[in-house]
């Protein structure tokens, strides 16, 4: 049983000169002749920090788009006085999720006017129309900070569970070492050094991966909510304007 198991986890030998203790090329070569189940976890490790950077890069562009838009899309909003011209400048702004909360509030108001004018009454919108109205801003808006928080639970995920792999890692590295002092027979420095630094690695590269996802994740959570307070409040104002006007 146990040679099988060192077959596994005991990594190769490397002859390592005292000059090179602490550079890049150590580490290098501390991951490149670590026992296969800890290379196998560090792979894993940096799977999850590539991926955290390319998600944080992403939202972060998508994110600060959605709010330049949305700021620009509102001050026109207010200052113009005529809804098909806040369409358009709606269709110029696609980022901002409050403008396609507008677009989706519009398109439905043109289809109860149009139906309307069927019936001649094209000036009178009952107090049911206005729930249509309503259900589709509702729906926008779903839809939006679906679109918004897509992606971002990745960085949570990564947050809670790149420890743990990395803690993989670590208990590895013990054992790799704790194997080594039963074969060579002693406890020395010699014996146990490369064992206990694959598991220090394992755990440094976990909290490596771990750390700026936690932080990424409560940033855009944050800003995502500042831009769902925004949609809210845009429904409630562009009812009330269209219960103003049409009712």
């Amino acid at each position: 049983m146990y040679n099988a198991l060192s077959v596994f986890l005991v990594p190769a030998p490397a002859s390592r000169s005292a000059s090179n203790v602490g550079t890049i090329d150590d580490l290098v070569r501390l991951i490149v002749n670590a026992s296969p189940v800890v290379k196998a976890v560090i792979i894993v490790l940096f799977f999850y920090i590539f991926a955290c950077a390319f998600v944080i890069s992403y939202k972060y562009v998508q994110l600060r788009r959605a709010q330049g838009q949305t700021h620009r899309f509102l001050k026109r909003f207010w200052e113009s006085k005529r809804l098909d011209e806040i369409y358009q400048a709606a269709e110029s702004l696609s980022r901002s999720p409050v403008a396609a909360l507008f677009k989706a509030g519009y398109i439905e108001l043109s289809k109860l006017k149009g139906s309307k004018q069927e019936d001649r009454r094209a000036d009178e919108i009952a107090v049911g129309d206005i729930e249509n109205v309503e259900r589709a801003l509702r729906r926008a808006s779903t839809a939006s900070i679906t679109h918004l928080e897509n992606m971002v639970p990745f960085l949570a995920t990564t947050g809670s569970t790149a420890p743990f792999v990395g803690l993989f890692g670590t208990v590895i590295g013990i054992m790799i070492s704790f194997m080594q002092i039963h074969a060579a027979g002693s406890a020395g420095m010699d014996v146990v050094a490369q064992g206990i630094s694959e598991a220090l690695i394992a755990t440094a590269i976990g909290l490596l991966a771990a750390i700026p996802a936690v932080i990424a994740y409560n940033y855009f959570l944050r800003r995502i909510r500042v831009l769902s307070s925004e949609m809210e409040n845009f429904s409630a104002d562009f009812l009330n304007i269209v219960k103003r006007h049409f009712l």
